[in-house]
């Protein structure tokens, strides 16, 4: 067998392994978080375009919601304004809050669709203002002010369904429309947690969060601790235990929150892998952690 015969042997049993999963998930919804690292990598940004428009060519429904706080802070400093943060939370005051929405529902959402558009598929870029898409009440933990900083209440998910129908991919940047008082005020919304509240809206079988580290690991210091399949109630038992810690925190509970209100599964992945979306999807051992 020559080398090119080999090289196409394998590709057919990439394809033929594929084959299940496609089938298995074709018409169903998956929401993906995109940012980290994969969002200011080149190479990875269009490995995950790709990825995305792959997905939806094959007949699955992709919501994307993007987050880009490596962006926000950027432009922060270009204006000489500093970044505060309170509880992990950016404090968004009416001038952080401007910004933000310049650069979230401006040039980063629209760069995502561009990209998108570019490779063949097809995106329709919104920020949770769009057609009332988030509604969010001010978020104040224990009385703390953050600002124009929102927790979601309301997600208009017929809005979704009608671009998903059409095999449009929604690129949702996380700002929303304020409620009580904030009516006609944008809020700055954490993005790990609007992808959770939109992919619930939608039924949607799947929630991914790309982030920057394989998943949920046993020891934090040893990348192969990854624990692949989680059980719901074992969630909240590894917390318990100081498994899960830190920044992984969060990132856990968004996936409880999403597979709480009736999401199949939520996976937390590596974006900073090529393909990381694919690989998750369609092989047997994946590629992170898997919440069920």
């Amino acid at each position: 067998m020559n080398d090119t015969t080999a090289k196409n042997s394998d590709l057919v049993e990439i394809l033929t392994r594929a084959l299940p999963y496609i089938q298995r998930f074709q018409g169903k919804t998956i929401v993906v978080k995109y940012g980290g690292g994969a969002m200011i990598n080149e190479a990875l940004k269009e490995a995950v375009i790709r990825d995305v428009i792959l997905l939806s060519l094959v007949g699955i429904r992709v919501a994307l919601i993007h987050g880009g706080g490596p962006e926000i802070d950027l432009m922060l400093r270009a204006l000489g304004k500093e970044s505060r943060f309170v509880r992990g939370l950016r404090y968004t005051d009416e001038e952080t809050m401007d910004i933000v929405q310049m650069v979230l529902c401006g040039r980063v959402n629209k760069e995502i669709t561009a990209m998108i558009q570019a490779g063949g598929g097809k995106a329709m870029g919104l920020c949770g203002i769009d057609g009332g898409l988030l509604r969010a009440r001010r978020f104040k933990p224990d009385g703390e002010d953050l600002g124009l900083v929102g927790e979601i209440e309301y997600v208009e998910a017929s809005l979704l369904d009608t671009l998903l129908d059409s095999a449009v991919i929604p690129v949702i940047s996380p700002v929303a429309l304020g409620l009580d008082g904030d009516e006609c005020k944008s809020l700055n919304v954490n993005a790990d947690t609007a992808a959770a509240r939109i992919a619930v809206a939608l039924g949607a079988e799947k929630l991914m969060l790309m982030t920057d580290v394989r998943g949920i690991l046993r020891d934090t210091q040893d990348p192969e601790s990854l624990v692949r399949v989680i059980r719901r109630p074992d969630l909240d038992q590894l917390k318990t235990e100081g498994v899960v810690t830190k920044g992984m925190i969060p990132k856990a509970d968004c996936c409880a929150l999403a597979v709480d209100g009736g999401v199949k599964r939520a996976h937390i992945i590596d974006g900073r892998l090529p393909h990381a979306l694919l690989v998750e999807l369609f092989t047997d051992e994946g590629i992170g952690t898997m919440i069920e």
